[in-house]
């Protein structure tokens, strides 16, 4: 299992961290943000395709910013998953 951290930019949540094992999302954790939401995210993405969840939350925005806390975990997993292949 490799962990990730990503710093984010635009939104309210500061970083997000998570474990990648064969290509799949566990203990994701946002810093900050709207909680009861990014908890209930982190629930949903559990155990799932790492890419499928990137690819549905990408271009999410929140309140016309040009992206979101759903839109930055994208952006975190699609840097994951290119430094995950440069580990392998």
């Amino acid at each position: 299992m490799t962990s990730f951290s990503y710093n984010t930019q635009g939104v309210c949540s500061t970083n997000i961290s998570f474990d990648l094992e064969d290509g799949k999302l566990y203990n994701l954790h946002f810093s900050g943000g709207c909680i009861g939401n990014l908890k209930a995210i982190a629930k949903l993405v559990e155990g799932r395709s790492a890419q499928e969840v990137a690819d549905i939350l990408r271009g999410n925005d929140c309140r016309g910013k040009g992206t979101s806390c759903a839109d930055q975990l994208a952006k975190a997993i699609d840097m994951a998953l290119i430094d995950n292949k440069r580990i392998a």
